[in-house]
């Protein structure tokens, strides 16, 4: 268990008596950066899995906790037709099972939709991950605000938030169930009697719910950390509430310092609702990060990036992000406001109002803003020199915004090498974060050595 936490202001060495702050890599593509793609510096002629794995030996040489991936179960026809943008590339659990024969240490982290799957097929691949890394997989449960991944499942039109949100509590209650139908020494391997594992100790699930009937028991036993990790990435009312419940870890969008603090204060006074301490959910928000020498070459990279965003692109992005509009023909010189958008309840709605609140406090076009989004997709940016971001990194954490980071490099491979040569330096020294890895599960490691049930 983590210790107690503490949001007053402390010095480097109190902070390290203390707590240290945690670190994954979220990977995604050529890296963050919309455009990141067309970066010189981006390795075209390397297959998905090739470049992940680099970025992953990469986090792991840094010490980081996990590597972070996403998912999505569609492909925008738009986009399809004019060729501009990459698809998802990988299909996330399959990715990390062979990353995880390649390393050692390093937590592996997948997205998966509680919409669009069945808890038996879940529970049993995270569970088979779990095995093959030898505890260090995590699932981020996600309910999906992607719309048109309605009509690669035989449906007409994407399930509305509310209904998300109730399958997806009785969807993880079912995989908990599934995940400890096996108790942790149920297997005896008692050659001379002739017995496998203890009957006593398996149990059938017997789930009868409003949407999903399951019997159970699993088919794939426990991991050394019993079961893998829980990371919820919603930061709606209906997000929130499903993490205090369910999560150890909240994989958050909070664009400045206040709004971070406030979400965090918000979603650790809720776990006592569910009796569970404070410090059972960690809370990470992501953070765009580009590190240069200088802060004038730093801000030169993220110009370039900008302008390589095309229109269509970029409007296409922005589009989704606000509720699924299609946005195409849009003048972008335009406000956001002149639009007269509706809110609507099939798209992510915690994201829907962050970017109307960014393009509303920044007076951005619909230009400007996809620009904005293009990097961080309303996370927090930090872009400039290593002393500035890790200053911006300890100051959320000892500030009481955050717990750790989920960090997002402009571009991959340089940027998460960047990162780790110029930036943990800093943090080490400052005895912000770990020299070595404390454990060898991701549970361990992220210290929350108990299994949320």
């Amino acid at each position: 268990m983590c210790t107690s936490f503490n949001s007053t202001s402390h010095t480097h060495h109190d902070i390290a008596e203390s707590r240290k702050l945690h670190l994954n890599l979220f990977l995604d593509g050529y890296g963050h950066h919309l455009a990141s793609w067309r970066h010189p510096a981006s390795q075209l002629d390397l297959n998905p899995y090739t470049r992940y794995l680099q970025a992953a030996k990469i986090a792991e040489k840094g010490k980081f906790d996990a590597i972070f991936f996403a998912d999505s179960l569609a492909f925008d026809p738009k986009i399809a037709q004019s060729g501009k943008l990459r698809g998802s590339e990988i299909e996330p659990i399959t990715l990390l099972t062979a990353i995880a024969t390649q390393t050692r240490h390093i937590g592996l982290i997948a997205t998966a939709t509680t919409t669009y799957n069945e808890p038996y097929h879940l529970a049993r691949k995270f569970a088979s991950l779990d095995q093959i890394s030898g505890g260090r997989a995590g699932w981020n449960l996600v309910t999906t605000d992607f719309a048109l991944e309605a009509k690669n499942f035989s449906n007409q039109e994407h399930v509305k938030h509310q209904d998300r949100y109730a399958r997806a509590e009785e969807f993880y209650d079912v995989v908990q169930g599934l995940w400890q139908s096996w108790e942790i020494d149920a297997a005896i391997y008692d050659k001379t009697e002739g017995r496998f594992f203890n009957p006593d100790k398996v149990h059938s699930v017997n789930h009868h719910g409003e949407i999903f009937q399951v019997k159970g028991p699993l088919n794939v036993g426990p991991s050394p950390q019993y079961h893998p990790v829980i990371v919820q990435a919603g930061s709606s009312e209906r997000g929130k509430s499903l993490a205090a419940r369910t999560a150890d870890v909240i994989f958050t969008a909070q664009p400045h310092f206040t709004a971070a603090r406030t979400f965090y204060q918000d979603v650790k006074q809720r776990l006592p609702h569910f009796g569970r301490d404070p410090q059972e959910l960690l809370v990470m928000p992501g953070v765009y990060v580009l590190v240069a020498h200088s802060e004038h070459e730093a801000k030169a990279q993220q110009q370039l990036l900008d302008d390589l965003v095309d229109d269509e692109i970029g409007l296409g992005l922005l589009g989704r992000m606000l509720g699924n509009f299609d946005l195409s023909g849009v003048d972008v010189n335009r406000s956001l406001a002149s639009l007269n958008l509706t809110e609507t309840q099939t798209g992510q709605q915690s994201r829907q109002q962050l970017i109307q609140t960014i393009a509303q406090d920044q007076d951005l076009s619909i230009k400007q803003l996809y620009q904005r989004i293009a990097a961080g997709r309303g996370h927090f940016c930090l872009i400039g020199t290593p002393e500035y971001i890790a200053d911006q990194l300890e100051a959320w954490f000892v500030g009481g915004a955050a717990d750790g980071f989920n960090i997002m490099p402009a571009v991959l491979a340089n940027g998460i090498q960047d990162f780790v040569d110029l930036v943990i330096p800093i943090l080490q020294q400052r005895q912000l974060f770990r020299t070595q890895y404390e454990g060898s599960t991701l549970r361990q490691n992220l210290n929350l050595l108990t299994a949320v049930c």
